[in-house]
């Protein structure tokens, strides 16, 4: 009988242990990689995200930013950490969900090594054009790309980001060959667009949008469904002619998989409150970003989703695994 109590409570005292675990999380510093470089949109949204934890927590909750390579050896990074909470991943699709179909050999796999935790932000772009190039809209484009094949540069964060294949997408559907050029971020690109040292690039419309009131960049046409608040009077790529087209890029948080569930809810919980106010809604309404803040379950099934809606595109645009 005393053996029997002793086992139960056992039991008890293990099944307790997550959530005491939970109730004491953080009792130091987390880590919060950026698999991309500083002052792009997956680094500034991590950010927001680290400054919520940090003022929910009373933790320092440092962000560490290792680009390169489509943001996959950051992303190796967090899958190889301890599974424990202090070490977090800002997600992207590039290293994510499209990695799988874009490299012969990734370290991990996405669906299994990484637990969900929060979708932040969803984001459309605008396919923008250094002011040089003779087209102002995308029938002009691309009759101007069909004219020119392969001559047109373009610029993406790296190799198998968003930004590859939704760009490879338009190029399918259009009919064109366009020119890849690979960066290490989306801030090193969209220098080199302001400069004309690449024609086109597909652009945030936090970043583009005032460039191009500016008159430093055109707006040819908008990834999104609908067209942006931001720039009302561009009309979506889909309105152009390429009907169905559209893309969004978005940024998640996301944790080794064996993470424990209570503590992996109970930073959900925290980005999920900050994701709901007032402030912030406005915060990224204004940006152009759409408002995350997914459960659990259905971050991981827009993950699973995501996945493979990316292959058919690559295996369609005939993108060869690298």
């Amino acid at each position: 009988m005393k053996l029997t109590i002793r086992l139960i409570g056992a039991c008890c005292a293990l099944a307790w242990a997550p959530n005491l675990l939970a109730q004491g999380f953080p009792t130091r510093t987390i880590r919060f990689i950026v698999p991309f470089a500083p002052a792009g949109p997956t680094d500034t949204q991590a950010r927001w995200a680290a400054q919520q934890l940090n003022a929910v927590f009373g933790q320092p909750v440092v962000v560490e930013n290792r680009p390169g390579a489509g943001g996959v050896p950051g992303t190796e990074a967090v899958v190889k950490s301890a599974p424990d909470g202090y070490t977090l991943l800002a997600g992207n699709p590039g290293p994510l969900t499209i990695a799988p179909s874009a490299r012969a050999q990734l370290p991990y796999e996405p669906l299994r090594d990484l637990a969900p935790i929060i979708l932040i932000a969803k984001s459309a772009s605008c396919l923008s054009a250094h002011p040089s190039l003779p087209a102002r809209g995308i029938r002009e484009f691309v009759s101007l790309a069909k004219a020119q094949p392969g001559k047109i540069n373009y610029g993406t964060p790296g190799t198998g980001t968003v930004g590859h294949f939704a760009t490879e997408l338009f190029a399918t559907q259009a009919g064109v060959r366009l020119n890849h050029v690979p960066y290490k971020g989306a801030a090193q690109y969209l220098v080199d667009l302001l400069a004309g040292n690449i024609e086109i690039a597909l652009a945030q419309f936090a970043q583009s949008a005032p460039l191009a009131k500016e008159g430093k960049l055109r707006c040819l046409g908008a990834t999104s469904r609908e067209r942006s608040p931001l720039l009302p009077e561009v009309p979506t790529i889909a309105e152009q002619g390429l009907r169905g087209y559209e893309s969004y890029n978005w940024n998640g948080v996301l944790a080794p998989a064996a993470t424990p569930k209570p503590v992996v809810a109970r930073i959900h919980e925290a980005l999920a409150k900050a994701l709901a106010t007032p402030e912030a809604r406005e915060l990224y309404a204004g940006q152009g970003h759409e408002p995350g803040g997914l459960g659990l379950d259905d971050y991981g099934a827009f993950l699973k989703a995501e996945t493979a809606r990316w292959a058919k595109v690559g295996k369609a645009a005939g993108i060869p695994k690298q």
